[in-house]
Order: C-alpha cells, then sequence, then structure tokens
C-alpha cells in the first residue's frame, strides 16, 4: 500500500513539474529581459557606458547577431539556424515595435529635447536589449543539444558508478542523491538569467561549456548515488 502511495506521488511530482516547466521557463525569459533593460538603463543613468545614449545597446545586439552569423552556420535541430535567427527577430521587431507604434514614435521624437529626448532614449535602449535577449535565445535553443549530450554522458558515468556499488561494498547516500537532483534545475535557471541578462557582449561558449559540464556533473552524481535496489 506504501508502494503504491509512493508511485501515486512520484507520478503526480513529475506530472506537475513537466506542466509547470513552460510556465518556469517563462519567468525565467521576463525576469532576465527585465533585468537586461533595467541595467543598461542604470548605465545610461549614471554613464557606466563609453556610448551616449542607446548606442551601447545598439553596439551589443549588433555583436550578437554577428556572433550567431559566423558561428552557429550548422545545428542539428533545424537546416538554417542563421534564418530562423533572422526571421525570428524581424518578426518579433515587427510585432512589438512596428505594428504598435512604438518605433514611429520614437523617430518622430529622435530630435526632441527635453523628458521626451530621454524618454526615447531609454526606450530605444529598451528596443535594442529585447532584441538582443531574442537573439541570445535562439542561440540558446541551437545549443541545446549540448545539454542532451552532457545528460546523457552524465546519465551512463552515473549508471556505471552505481553498478560498480551495486555490486561492491559501496554506501549509498540519499543525502546526496536529493541535493544533487535538486541542482540540476537551478543550473538552468541561474545560468539562463545570468547569461540573458548580462549588459555586454559575452560568447556563448564561456556560458554554455561551463553550465554543460556542471550539468552532466550533477546527472551524473544523482544517478550514481541513486540507491542500489529499484
Amino acid at each position: 500500500m506504501a508502494t503504491a502511495e509512493r508511485a501515486q506521488e512520484t507520478r503526480r511530482g513529475w506530472f506537475s513539474t513537466l506542466f509547470g516547466l513552460p510556465f518556469q521557463i517563462m519567468a525565467v525569459l521576463v525576469v532576465s529581459l527585465l533585468m537586461s533593460v533595467l541595467v543598461e538603463w542604470a548605465g545610461i543613468h549614471w554613464q557606466w557606458w563609453s556610448q551616449p545614449g542607446a548606442q551601447h545597446a545598439l553596439e551589443t545586439l549588433e555583436t550578437e547577431v554577428a556572433r550567431l552569423d559566423t558561428h552557429f552556420t550548422r545545428s542539428l535541430l533545424v537546416s538554417d539556424p542563421v534564418a530562423l535567427a533572422t526571421g525570428a527577430v524581424t518578426n518579433a521587431y515587427d510585432w512589438l515595435f512596428i505594428r504598435s507604434g512604438i518605433s514611429g514614435w520614437l523617430e518622430s521624437n529622435a530630435t526632441q529635447g527635453g523628458w521626451l529626448g530621454t524618454l526615447h532614449t531609454y526606450l530605444q535602449a529598451a528596443l535594442y536589449v529585447t532584441l538582443m535577449t531574442l537573439t541570445r535565445v535562439v542561440i540558446l535553443l541551437l545549443t541545446s543539444p549540448l545539454f542532451a549530450l552532457a545528460a546523457l554522458v552524465g546519465f551512463v558515468d552515473g549508471l556505471v558508478r552505481r553498478d560498480l556499488r551495486r555490486f561492491g561494498a559501496g554506501r549509498e547516500s540519499a543525502f546526496i542523491y536529493h541535493h544533487a537532483k535538486r541542482a540540476i534545475t537551478p543550473v538552468f535557471v541561474v545560468g539562463w538569467l545570468f547569461y540573458l541578462s548580462v549588459p555586454f557582449a559575452i560568447h556563448p561558449n564561456a556560458f554554455l561549456l561551463p553550465c554543460a559540464a556542471l550539468f552532466g556533473l550533477l546527472v551524473s552524481i544523482a544517478t550514481g548515488s541513486f540507491k542500489k535496489y529499484l
């Protein structure tokens, strides 16, 4: 009876996790975008950037798009990742800024002084930051097979170590297993927040390789420390 109840609780836990995953991803994207915009605005206000106005955000966007064009020409998920990224950014710009009238309003007030000019600068910076965040989201989607490969390697390595412990005199630790399993999700959340929110151009490998390695390590630890008998 107790075993059946535990199995039912496990199924409910997996269902709730899968159902809530899209909302968690959306929350991470929204928080990352807000953090990026606020940091960019703070840099404009306190003059952290050497470039005037929204020029820093524009140059960061151009660097990210150029990196996407040169480093992500092939992908396991789509045949033409550059066309996919360009189409996604173009459609987002069209729906969010042109059809909404924001772009026209910015152009009409580009030469205004006073508070209108300041508002124009901040909104233009937010526009560039939004497109930059979308470009980085596309890069994360295109590099998702890297995390799948890291998880596969970690899972196989963990199974091997688990079998060695099973057939030997090794001790199992539920403490290590549960803490390693809980740490897997924060790796994505913290990593995505950092990569999507950083206010300057950063090479994806500086984020992706350490994150994927840590993800694979946690999967290996969780699998290897799982109980001896299923």
